[in-house]
């Protein structure tokens, strides 16, 4: 039995995770700039170079738009240097989308399953 195919339209964003060591921060800093420059409507988090979360070493997120991943995504693709980049989808179920929606550009990273929600909480 085949499943039913999920709607994409449950994406409301994109998140992509840039992680780095101390060898590669300054790799992970010219991607940002380069991010940056190209993609104004992208949010840049803050640098965190300590684990965070699920994640299992040092990160800095970058936010977008469905509209820019068609270009944001293949621009990481081809401008990583050589770092790890996770990249996922926001769908309100934050659990799924890191361990089961993503895309992996160089290593798969072990991710703390048990720092991810099933559903996202409301803000505000």
């Amino acid at each position: 039995m085949t499943a039913t195919p999920k709607d994409t339209a449950a994406i409301e964003s994109w998140h992509a995770h840039v992680y780095y060591d101390p060898t590669t921060r300054a790799a992970a800093a010219a991607l940002r700039e380069q991010v940056a420059e190209r993609f104004p409507t992208a949010v840049l988090g803050r640098w965190h170079d300590v684990k965070v979360g699920p994640h299992p070493q040092a990160m800095y997120q970058i936010a977008f738009s469905n509209a820019d991943f068609p270009l944001l995504a293949p621009f990481l693709a081809l401008n990583r240097q050589g770092l790890t980049i996770l990249l996922h989808p926001e769908s309100g179920r934050p659990k799924d989308d890191h361990l089961l929606h993503a895309l992996w550009m160089g290593a798969v990273l072990p991710l703390d399953a048990t720092m991810l929600p099933e559903v996202s909480t409301p803000h505000g």
